[in-house]
């Protein structure tokens, strides 16, 4: 058993979370005259180290979902979820939504797809709901970053989330909701091409360029703000609003993300770097989701395809999960961490 948990260690902090090239960079740094241990040292090293860490990962897995990804066009993803009715319809979309591109704006229009479609509102929505906030990318990265246990709850609750707010929306019978150019769209059935696997490999790397290009600005945001929090920001600040003091730490964590527009790459190095500062583990899940599921950006987007009703609803449904999770990794923070 002591074993596998040195194997699993090694795993966890050499490979995912890339230890040997935080260490790397810093005997570089230190090579220059910097001084790590500074704040200028400090706050470059965090830049350096979280940019081509997370930029490797994510190609990795861009380029590993994609290919994945290859099996399942709009065609066929409407085919499976027309064969599963009720919850069960409900569980598949938010575990499709799981294999999806990684923000809530290229969800979206796959959305409008499947309600094109004819699929059930509420399986549309579980859908949208867990593509966004749950991906095969944010497990992996997350575990590299807070450890497998964070990461495993954080899908399941995610999931969870995803099948209950579909549920319920199907349960509101808000069909009506629907810009109505959706509601009578058609949605063409196109011959199901056969890739080969040279032509699959070349769509998941033209997927991970294609990612990578939109993303960047966004990973080099989240990065340079973490590394603003991780050595600027003084820690009583980040304990005295987002610690255990504040009961309201984990509401206030959700608001502050919805005007941001971000994937989860690049909130997961500013959720690090307030946890590090001392804010509890479900404030920062909770900014994070909240950027990734409730921003700005992607409302608007939303709003042309459905009414102001089913708007509000879904926000309501989202942000509702969004805290009660945040208040439950509180709880639990130190059986996780």
């Amino acid at each position: 058993m002591q074993i596998v948990k040195v194997g699993w260690n090694f795993f966890q902090n050499e490979i995912l979370g890339m230890k040997w090239l935080n260490r790397l960079i810093e005997r570089g740094l230190e090579k220059t005259g910097l001084d790590t241990e500074g704040r200028l040292g400090g706050s470059i090293q965090f830049f350096i180290y979280d940019v081509i860490k997370i930029m490797i990962l994510l190609g990795i897995l861009i380029f590993i979902i994609s290919y994945i990804q290859s099996y399942f066009p709009p065609e066929r993803t409407k085919k499976i979820l027309g064969n599963f009715h009720g919850i069960c319809a409900n569980m598949i979309a938010a575990l499709l939504g799981t294999v999806t591109p990684f923000c809530s704006c290229s969800s979206i229009p796959l959305f409008m797809g499947f309600t094109s479609a004819g699929l059930p509102l509420g399986v549309t929505f579980s859908f949208l709901i867990s593509s966004p906030m749950v991906d095969l990318g944010s497990l992996l990265l997350l575990m590299s970053i807070f450890g497998w246990k964070v990461a495993f709850v954080y899908v399941i609750v995610g999931l969870i989330i995803a099948v209950a707010g579909g549920t319920l929306i199907e349960k509101l019978h808000l069909e009506s909701q629907v810009e109505e150019f959706i509601r009578n769209g058609h949605f063409m059935e196109l011959p199901q091409e056969k890739l080969t696997q040279r032509n699959r490999v070349k769509y998941a790397w033209e997927q991970v360029m294609t990612t990578a290009k939109k993303v960047v600005p966004y990973v080099l945001a989240g990065v340079a703000v973490g590394a603003l929090i991780h050595n600027w920001v003084p820690e009583e600040w980040i304990v005295k609003i987002l610690g255990t003091g504040n009961p309201f730490g984990v509401m206030i964590a959700t608001i502050c993300g919805i005007p941001m527009y971000a994937d989860i790459f690049g909130c997961i190095p500013i959720a690090e770097a307030l946890l590090a500062k001392g804010a509890k583990l479900g404030v920062a899940l909770s900014f994070m989701m909240g950027v990734t599921t409730l921003s700005f950006p992607s409302m608007i987007m939303l709003k042309k395809a459905i009414r102001t009703r089913l708007l509000t609803v879904f926000i309501a449904i989202c942000t509702v999960g969004i805290v009660i999770v945040g208040y439950f990794f509180n709880a639990v923070q130190y059986l996780l961490v």
